[in-house]
């Protein structure tokens, strides 16, 4: 298949324009960059153009355009997805964004044992982080597992964060990672970000390269991901940059920080108040939802129900019925945005100690057998396959699937037989 596309990367002061061209077997990748954060808006058609004269190609032969989307500095971002919008639009072509993160990741030389962290300077002491896995290669194309999407944290907490999440990183064996390090932020803020001994830092990839951005698009154009040029949109991590004048009247000077990451998430009684969030992040993350009248049911019946919100937003919920003798798992769902920061097993442990104070002798669950995901992370808080009901789930075209019954048991003293 033949492909010509042009990448935009403008989230750091790094501004980088790459032409890449794919026919008969081969591919090639050209690149313009040029350095001064102040100059992206004026610099980036010109380099665009340079690069389409060189290749002996007009803007007409194009077929997508791609860019960085951040998270990053706001006004490189900006400059970036107009850009991309203005010629999508222009030529009626679609557009691809790329996370500059993960453009970082790719830029690595790693294995799927590696959970690649990247971090990069968001300034204020503070750091734009992800994490990464290269899933596998398919036809000689990485493919990759999102481990954490891009966040703000405080760069004196990158350190404690990444340990603490890290048990809870495995690849397709189940066996856990290796860490790789990589961005600047990691030189930016040495002194507050000093990792363990046995984490690798990268050599090289520092920022988000113009090149990695267009084989990630071009990944993405074979899987059929380009969108039409006026949905794509940057991605913003930092709501806030500054305070406005009543709040600084309040006392609240300097800048607005970004939230603890660690601070303690213990789950609330689910109120009837929260069956709508409850409800929308139930269909966002099952093939087959609960509905609202299911929540109200379980409410009505006395089953255990908890939310668990992180700066006043609904991140999971689990719902559970207790027996005599054991506490059945019915439902726990965390957002997927924020898969693989711990909320699953927040809710998990919670669940178990809700048990434990009913004297129970331990917590039964289902699962689906193509939820692998699930099923590892069951098998990581100490779960137990004990059978199988068969045509237990609703599937898709009518069809029904098996259920893995699990089954966690407490011993005396409370601790996992």
């Amino acid at each position: 298949m033949e492909l010509n596309l042009l990448a935009l990367e403008t989230s750091s002061s790094r501004c980088g324009v790459a032409l890449l061209r794919a026919a008969g077997g081969r591919l090639e990748v050209s690149v313009r960059e040029h350095e001064g954060s102040q100059e992206h808006a004026e610099r980036l058609l010109p380099m665009a153009n340079e690069l389409l004269a060189a290749s002996g190609l007009t803007p007409a032969a194009l077929h997508a355009v791609a860019f960085g989307q951040g998270p990053g500095g706001f006004t490189g971002l900006r400059v970036a997805c107009g850009v991309a919008q203005g010629m999508g639009l222009g030529l009626g072509i679609p557009v691809l964004p790329i996370v500059s993160h993960q453009a970082v990741a790719a830029q690595v030389d790693a294995t799927p044992a590696d959970a690649i962290v990247v971090a990069l300077d968001a300034r204020m002491n503070e750091v734009y982080l992800a994490v990464y896995r290269q899933a596998g290669i398919s036809d000689g194309e990485i493919s990759w597992e999102t481990l954490q999407a891009p966040m703000l944290i405080a760069a004196a907490e990158v350190v404690p964060w990444t340990a603490h999440h890290l048990p809870g990183w495995s690849d397709s064996a189940g066996r856990p990672l290796d860490v790789v390090l990589v961005g600047d932020a990691w030189d930016a803020y040495a002194a507050e970000m000093v990792p363990p001994g046995q984490w690798r830092r990268a050599a090289g990839a520092q920022r988000p390269e113009a090149a990695s951005v267009a084989r990630l698009a071009r990944q993405g154009w074979l899987r059929g991901e380009a969108l039409a040029p006026e949905l794509a949109a940057p991605l913003y991590v930092r709501d806030k940059v500054a305070f406005t004048t009543a709040e600084r009247m309040r006392g609240e000077g300097g800048n607005p920080k970004a939230q603890p990451s660690l601070a303690p998430l213990v789950p609330q009684p689910m109120m009837d108040a929260d069956l709508e969030e409850v409800v929308a992040l139930e269909a966002h993350v099952q093939s087959f939802p609960w509905t609202r009248g299911n929540f109200a049911d379980a409410l009505a019946a006395g089953y255990g129900a908890w939310v668990l919100r992180r700066e006043g937003k609904l991140a999971g919920f689990c719902v559970v019925m207790f027996a005599p003798d054991v506490a059945h798992l019915l439902v726990i769902a965390v957002a997927k945005k924020l898969h693989r920061q711990g909320l699953g097993g927040i809710l998990l442990d919670w669940c178990e100690q809700q048990a434990r104070e009913r004297g129970l002798e331990g917590v039964l669950l289902e699962v689906r057998p193509s939820n692998a995901s699930a099923i590892s992370f069951y098998k990581r808080h100490g779960y137990l396959q004990i059978g199988v009901r068969r045509a237990y789930y609703p599937a898709e075209k009518g069809g029904r699937e098996d259920a893995l019954v699990m089954q966690k048991r407490f011993a005396a003293a409370g601790a996992a037989e």
